[in-house]
């Protein structure tokens, strides 16, 4: 088994940040949490937890590990339902 050390950012964070930077970069970040903050309002829990998620990058507030994973892949996830 193989733990990360303490301190130690896991590795897919820096792929989950280059994901989130690509498809979020200026202007397209408030399109995108326009979107995910109207379907948090209709009760998608997901769209609530990530647009919280991109609403803290946008503020360059902490985010942790998980929380950028899960929003790379709801918005890798949206691409591919266009």
């Amino acid at each position: 088994m193989c733990d990360l050390k303490e301190g130690e950012t896991h590795p897919a964070c820096r792929i989950a940040m280059n994901i989130i930077n690509e498809k979020s970069s200026g202007k397209n970040a408030f399109i995108l949490l326009e979107s995910m903050s109207s379907c948090a309002i209709e009760g998608n829990r997901l769209a609530e937890i990530c647009s919280k998620t991109l609403e803290r990058i946008i503020k360059k507030q902490p985010v942790g590990e998980r929380y950028l994973m899960g929003l790379a892949l709801f918005i890798s996830q949206m691409d591919k339902d266009k």
